[in-house]
């Protein structure tokens, strides 16, 4: 390897700094303070209501411990909150809260105008062909990550 361009954590690096970047860029533009991690798990806790915080870290492939500390900042928000679990005393249960879906509702133009951003360099052929080899190579990596990415357990 020539130098860090020919790396492909070095550029997965650079990739993820200006994906936050542009997303925290366009989300801001549009009056709203919310990180990317935040977006993702208060996307998934409504396509998912009812489910644990473990679980969430898993399908945003997160890592367990800090989830909570992105539960909390959606809390304070009054976009998310936590309840008893019916099944399980010690667990916690999140839910989106009214304000939470219109908060998803307003902020979609903006999330979705970052991630034109980001492809703006490529045709549509070449966008589709990265999205596709991003998900393969990170496939393949899963097992690796300190926080795997995983499906919701029946």
């Amino acid at each position: 390897m020539k130098d860090n361009n020919d790396m492909p954590g070095h550029l997965a690096r650079r990739f993820q700094q200006i994906a936050v970047a542009v997303f925290l860029a366009e989300v801001a533009d549009a009056g709203f303070d919310l990180t990317p991690v935040q977006y993702a798990a208060l996307a998934t806790i409504k396509a998912n209501p009812g489910l644990d915080q473990v679980t969430l870290a898993g399908l945003i492939a997160y890592d367990r411990t800090t989830i909570t500390g992105v539960i909390d900042r959606l809390v304070q928000k009054g976009l998310a909150e936590r309840r008893a679990s019916s099944r399980d005393r010690r667990a916690r249960e999140l839910e989106i809260t009214d304000e939470g879906r219109r908060t998803l509702r307003k902020i979609t133009p903006a999330v979705e105008s970052a991630q034109r951003i980001l492809l703006r360099g490529l045709s549509t052929k070449e966008g589709e062909e990265l999205m596709r080899l991003l998900r393969k190579a990170i496939a393949a990596g899963n097992d690796l990550s300190r926080a795997p990415l995983r499906d919701v357990q029946a």
